[in-house]
């Protein structure tokens, strides 16, 4: 299995506060205390990623919810592995990626996403950014009081 890296702990962790926020300013809903453990143990022994087969079944179902509001795939319908070339233009990914996306784990999907963020050169994070961020579900703003009522 893939490994999950701490950056997605956290994010997951910020959208479950942001989804279920405390009441009181103290307690946490279940799901940020599991993945909260789950990070605080990655902290205390200096890891960066953690194993998702043996991560707990809540932290993991909690993960998995805020894995779910994600894109899936970094595609921008520019695909130029069809071209033949190992790695695409158009979204970053390898040859093989584009391949076995649709069997690829949740957590192998990550690493993919990770590794393209961060090297940054695809054309999905500069050229094309704006048809990225079109066919995000973040993108989408919902409408103004104005626009509702026209």
């Amino acid at each position: 299995m893939a490994a999950l890296h701490i950056t997605d702990i956290e994010s997951a962790i910020n959208w479950w506060r942001e989804r279920s926020p405390s009441p009181d300013g103290i307690t946490a809903c279940a799901e940020v205390r599991a993945l909260g453990t789950v990070y605080a143990l990655m902290v205390y022994y200096h890891e960066v990623e953690c194993d998702e087969a043996t991560m707990p079944a809540k932290a993991r179902d909690a993960w998995l919810a805020w894995y779910a509001s994600t894109p899936d795939a970094p595609c921008i319908a520019i695909c130029s592995t069809s071209q033949g070339d190992d790695i695409c233009k158009g979204c970053g990914r390898t040859f093989d990626e584009v391949q076995h996306w649709p069997v690829m784990t949740p957590a192998e999907k990550r690493g993919t996403w990770r590794r393209i963020t961060m090297e940054g050169t695809a054309w999905r994070f500069n050229k094309y950014a704006e048809r990225a961020r079109e066919g995000s579900p973040r993108a989408e703003e919902p409408p103004t009081p104005d626009a509702a009522a026209a």
